[in-house]
């Protein structure tokens, strides 16, 4: 099949006294934040080229098509399709969800507490099928406070632009219409005669806080809360002890709260603590205490008390601790449970409030796994709560734990139907040195039988930035690949806070680059080390995962087999110079801001994806990406195809997939995503030579 050509349009760009040629930006269109509402208002040329691309890689994957079916079945095989959440219970109901055999959506049902009788409240199956869409996407599902009102948030392209509706429950009629361009969270007044939402800026960014009135349809939405800066969103949630509404702007280095108590009929937010650039702070209410969840002075967190937030008073709580990461606090009428981690792993401690003793909880011998805590009730004042945790090798097992008894009883343990024996895998944490001597820990999950002497494929999953920590839980999808004999890794490269902040801060900004060399640094260490060879190893990371790819098959194609780049940020410059972008404005402090600084311009530049495509040898390379993603657009992998094929001199397969009705998560449903991840799985097989 011929290969698909994108038309070049050559553009000098510039900045800072640098030129470089564009040939292919102007598939950006000046109206996209319309054509992520509405597809059809895409450039007729940019689409038929999509389409294009899309048949080449079905064409290039035909013999994949029975694989890919046998791993749908075979991932689907290992869910539990009839299943039912745990119950919560609140005043007068217990709520749980529920999915179906034949179902892609959750189902929310109720029982009055001492009744049988079952009630469906929310069927998001029947709800896509009344709607007629192909996307159905959820933002949020909130009951209120009196079990009277379900309001709900949908997307019904992809885009993230959420509509909130009101529901009486009983007579199952919309009260509230339409409250259209909202971030999609909701947030009901304890009275239930408002809710809170965030409202959408013209560039997609939730600035403003709303309160609107259910049932009131005159657009007569009281404004309580602004924040003025482009680079801060916002968002509202009531106190753990419902005493106040906690008001949050941040962006992801820097925050600031507000506070107004439930009883103020007119809302007016009173700052708690001013910004200050680097500092991130959360406060919670308990017991007419308050707690600060910060990292001042504490560069991995800590956490102070106050008797007071109008004579504020901080004093120590929770210290801090060097790379050990303090996370915040669960409240109980006699608990307080809260997490650390350290070394990318997570640890659970409980504090009894009237006696000060506090230590860890511990529910697994595995050295390596993800423990987890949940409420079982509204009412705080219980001793009871489900604890869970899960492993690489072990599916998830919850148990309701009596804190002052300690004593636990397994009540839920995730099905496998096809079946998974624990005992048959291996998994390893073991540590590597980077580049400039940081000691950078993997997860290793491997079949027993898989032998480690080189011969086996590898897949070394990365992503690296915003903080966010690759936790090591139980993923029963990756047994496709893992039982056919290819190991799966998880590499905890800095930009993530598996090592607390200073991990975080040694992969962001000009420090980006230690990202991609730990990552690299890591697949040669398995080659040494008998987890695979050269030139077998194959790459996956999504979104900022996706510049952690692009970046790294620039640098050292050679150690690689293929590389699978979901929705990946490639043209990160391009992005990162165009401030009229959703995202771009927030990211100052994760990747720089290359229009106003030379320096940070240089940086990004000598390691943007895109910018940075040689003429040389390539791996197999499959990309993915979604029409209506607003934040990383579909320019950049289709850009950065367009120019691999006109640089790379290697007959590897190079292939583009879009969605044509999907966003930065892909297809909505249950269905959609086994399909996508089949789709991966199989490219990765078919390279490896598995199928």
């Amino acid at each position: 099949m011929k290969i698909p050509q994108l038309k070049k349009k050559l553009v000098i760009k510039s900045c800072h006294n640098k030129e470089w040629e564009d040939n292919y930006s102007w598939i950006h269109q000046k109206n996209i934040l319309e054509v992520l509402k509405d597809k059809n208002k895409l450039d007729p040329e940019v689409k038929e080229y999509l389409i294009q691309e899309n048949k080449y890689t079905d064409f290039h994957l035909k013999d994949t098509k029975n694989l890919q079916k046998k791993l749908f079945d075979e991932i689907k095989g290992r869910i539990k399709l009839d299943d039912e959440s745990l119950p919560y219970r609140d005043h007068t109901y217990d709520y749980w969800t529920k999915t179906t055999t034949e179902g892609n959506y959750s189902i929310k049902l109720r029982k009055k507490i001492n009744t049988n009788e079952i009630e469906e409240i929310w069927n998001g199956d029947k709800e896509k099928e009344k709607l007629n869409v192909e996307y159905f996407g959820v933002g949020d599902l909130e009951v209120s406070h009196n079990d009277k009102f379900l309001a709900y948030s949908l997307d019904l392209k992809g885009s993230e632009y959420y509509t909130i509706y009101i529901r009486d429950i009983i007579s199952n009629k919309i009260i509230t219409r339409k409250i259209a361009d909202t971030s999609g969270s909701i947030t009901f007044s304890l009275d239930d005669k408002y809710i809170f939402y965030s409202k959408l800026d013209e560039s997609h960014r939730a600035r403003k806080i709303y309160r609107h009135e259910i049932g009131n349809y005159k657009d007569q939405d009281e404004l309580i809360f602004e924040e003025k800066s482009d680079a801060f969103t916002v968002s509202i949630y009531i106190s753990s002890d419902e005493k106040y509404y906690f008001i949050s702007s941040s962006d992801h280095n820097t925050s600031e709260q507000y506070y107004f108590s439930i009883n103020e009929k007119k809302p007016n937010p009173k700052l708690i603590i001013k910004r200050d650039k680097g500092i991130l702070y959360s406060v919670s209410s308990w017991d007419n205490k308050f707690y600060n969840h910060t990292n001042k002075n504490a560069e991995d967190f800590k956490i102070d008390i106050s008797d007071s937030l109008e004579k504020q008073n901080w004093r120590p709580f929770v210290t801090a601790k060097d790379e050990v990461l303090i996370g915040g606090c669960v409240f109980l009428k006699n608990w307080i449970i809260r997490s650390e981690t350290s070394n990318a792993l997570d640890k659970l401690f409980v504090k009894n409030i009237s006696s000060g003793l506090e230590e860890e909880l511990i529910f697994s011998d595995e050295k390596v796994c993800l423990p987890n805590i949940s409420l079982k009730q509204k009412d705080r004042d219980t001793d009871n709560i489900y604890v869970g945790y899960s492993s690489p090798k072990s599916p998830s097992k919850v148990y309701s734990y009596n804190l002052l008894k300690k004593s636990k009883k397994l009540i839920k343990e995730q099905e496998i139907p096809s079946g998974h024996n624990p005992n048959d895998y291996v998994v390893e944490r073991i540590e590597f040195k980077s580049h400039d001597g940081r000691m950078v820990p993997l997860t290793i999950t491997r079949h027993k039988k898989t032998k480690v002497d080189g011969s086996a494929n590898l897949l070394l999953y990365g992503y690296g930035s915003y903080g966010n920590s690759m936790s090591p839980n139980f993923s029963s999808t990756r047994l496709s690949l893992i039982n056919r004999d290819i190991i799966w890794v998880t590499a905890h490269i800095r930009g993530g806070m598996e090592k607390g902040m200073k991990w975080w801060k040694e992969g962001k900004l000009t420090n980006k680059k230690n990202t991609f060399e730990d990552y690299i640094y890591a697949a040669k260490y398995l080659i040494e080390k008998k987890y695979s060879s050269k030139g077998k190893i194959i790459g996956m990371g999504g979104s900022a995962g996706g510049l952690l790819m692009g970046a790294v098959v620039n640098q050292a194609p050679e150690l690689f087999l293929g590389i699978v780049m979901a929705v990946p940020f490639v043209d990160s410059l391009t992005t990162n110079l165009d401030h009229s972008l959703p995202l771009t404005v927030g990211e100052f402090d994760e990747f720089g801001n290359a229009k106003d600084n030379k320096e940070h311009f240089q940086y990004i530049f000598s390691y943007a994806p895109y910018n940075n495509i040689k003429k040389m040898d390539y791996p197999n390379i499959l990309i993915t990406t979604s029409l209506s993603d607003n934040r990383v657009l579909f320019d950049e992998p289709t850009k950065f195809t367009a120019k691999l094929r006109d640089f790379k001199t290697d007959n590897n397969l190079l292939l583009l997939k879009t969605e044509m009705d999907a966003g930065h998560g892909g297809k909505s449903g249950r269905d959609g995503a086994i399909e996508e991840i089949a789709l991966d799985y199989a490219f990765t097989l078919k390279i490896s030579n598995k199928i």
